[in-house]
């Protein structure tokens, strides 16, 4: 099965095309060095060719609704437009658990992203918890000095490889519309696991929590943004992943 993957490099991607490749899938991944600009639209035809499936981890890096929105309603319209042309079958995006019900910020593109993928009869979304890697992208925006201002938020962190597999399993199935939803074993907030982080490399910062305003940060700690009923479960805890990390500094 020929499977493309739209943010091959990044976060999930890499674990997605990893996983399909382990499957003995042929995966092409788009970036700009092989003459694809998602965002621009450019060079998706001949890469879509062919393809039986697309599995899409793009992201941008932002926390500005409008930015986001701009962002994953321009690059998703451009694949799935492409993905008609060129006979894709399927169309799989990975969104984030609470999506729908927390359109705020980095979110707000997500919203808008499901919106498109479910509107086409070849889309399905996989809602996920936040990756265990989400804590130290926090940490990186909020450190002053030898503070972190952590937004007090609470999450439900899952492996980004165990994602990737199920991303993988879907894309080998027919399109479902609104699909699984997977989140970690275990539930932690974000402080803490920034707390976790610190002492795992041996550094000496403080983390205070901060509430956020407005209806994002309500979201943010009543639950909203953790699994619920039905909700698969990630096998790999925050502690473990975190032991496996090497060669990360953010003191």
């Amino acid at each position: 099965m020929r499977i493309v993957v739209a943010g091959g490099t990044g976060v999930i991607g890499c674990h997605v095309v990893a996983a399909a490749r382990d499957r003995g899938h042929e995966t092409v991944v788009l970036t700009r060095s092989t003459g694809t600009d998602l965002y621009a639209g450019t060079g998706l035809d001949e890469r879509l060719t062919g393809a039986e499936a697309v599995i899409d981890a793009t992201s941008v890096q932002t926390v500005s609704a409008r930015t986001s929105v701009d962002f994953f309603r321009t690059v998703t319209q451009h694949l799935v437009t492409a993905g008609r042309r060129c006979g894709v079958r399927h169309h799989v995006v990975v969104s984030i658990i609470g999506a729908q019900e927390a359109p705020f910020s980095y979110y707000a593109g997500k919203q808008a992203q499901e919106h498109l993928v479910l509107d086409q009869p070849s889309g399905t979304v996989v809602r996920a918890g936040q990756f265990h890697e989400f804590v130290r992208q926090t940490m990186a925006r909020t450190k002053a000095g030898p503070i972190y201002a952590i937004p007090r938020m609470r999450s439900q962190p899952v492996a980004a490889s165990e994602v990737a597999g199920l991303l993988v399993d879907v894309a080998e199935q027919d399109p479902q519309g609104l699909g699984p939803e997977i989140a970690g074993p275990q539930e932690l907030t974000v402080a803490d696991m920034a707390r976790r982080v610190i002492e795992h490399e041996g550094g000496h910062a403080r983390v205070i929590e901060v509430p956020f305003p407005g209806g994002f940060g309500r979201a943010m700690r009543d639950g909203t943004l953790v699994a619920r009923a039905g909700t698969r479960l990630g096998r790999l805890t925050f502690d473990e992943w975190l032991a496996d990390q090497r060669g990360w500094r953010g003191r």
